[in-house]
């Protein structure tokens, strides 16, 4: 794998996607994109890539969406046997490289690990920790999974939308949802 010196690891590493594959014969390999929209990706640099606990960086010299997925070719690597080399090697980036957002807008990343809580006879209620989020073309929606805190283990899936979603505090890193636990 490419740079031969290994580095030290990324301050705050954030996971943006995944080397899927290769793309051709002349070192271009797929990418699955974390970031919205998905060709995105290919604006941070350098990529952070970690194999067997050793994390170095790669340069992507070019790249495009490709139909409904993202190409990159990594510089120095120019055949397909190179490229294989760097297939399912997830990519991240230093958390500084992403932009600010708006008080009122957030990244997915910040939303996980959240507890969230809900309403029930006027009482507040634990429904779980927010373990992903999912992209359903309509809105996104929050998977939530219940946790020693909550009524029961049971996996939520609640709509991220300004109706059900009252607040977030992520300094007390909690969520408040207009949403039934029993729902």
């Amino acid at each position: 794998m490419r740079p031969a010196n290994p580095q030290a690891a990324p301050k705050q590493p954030l996971k943006i996607g995944r080397i899927a594959g290769v793309y051709g014969i002349k070192g271009w390999v797929k990418i699955e994109s974390s970031t919205a929209p998905a060709g995105n990706i290919l604006n941070y640099r350098p990529w952070w890539l970690c194999e067997a606990g050793v994390w170095r960086t790669v340069a992507h010299d070019a790249g495009r969406v490709q139909g409904q997925q993202v190409v990159a070719h990594l510089a120095g690597v120019d055949d397909r046997d190179q490229a294989r080399r760097y297939c399912r090697l997830d990519i991240h980036v230093e958390l500084a490289q992403l932009p600010a957002l708006p008080d009122d807008e957030y990244y997915w990343h910040e939303l996980i690990g959240l507890a969230v809580y809900g309403r029930a006879d006027g009482c507040r209620v634990r429904l779980g920790t927010v373990t992903s989020l999912l992209e359903t073309g309509a809105n996104d929606v929050l998977v939530v999974r219940g946790d020693d805190q909550s009524r029961d283990r049971a996996e939520r899936l609640i709509p991220y939308v300004n109706q059900v979603v009252l607040a977030i505090d992520r300094a007390a890193g909690t969520l408040d949802v207009d949403w039934d636990p029993d729902y």
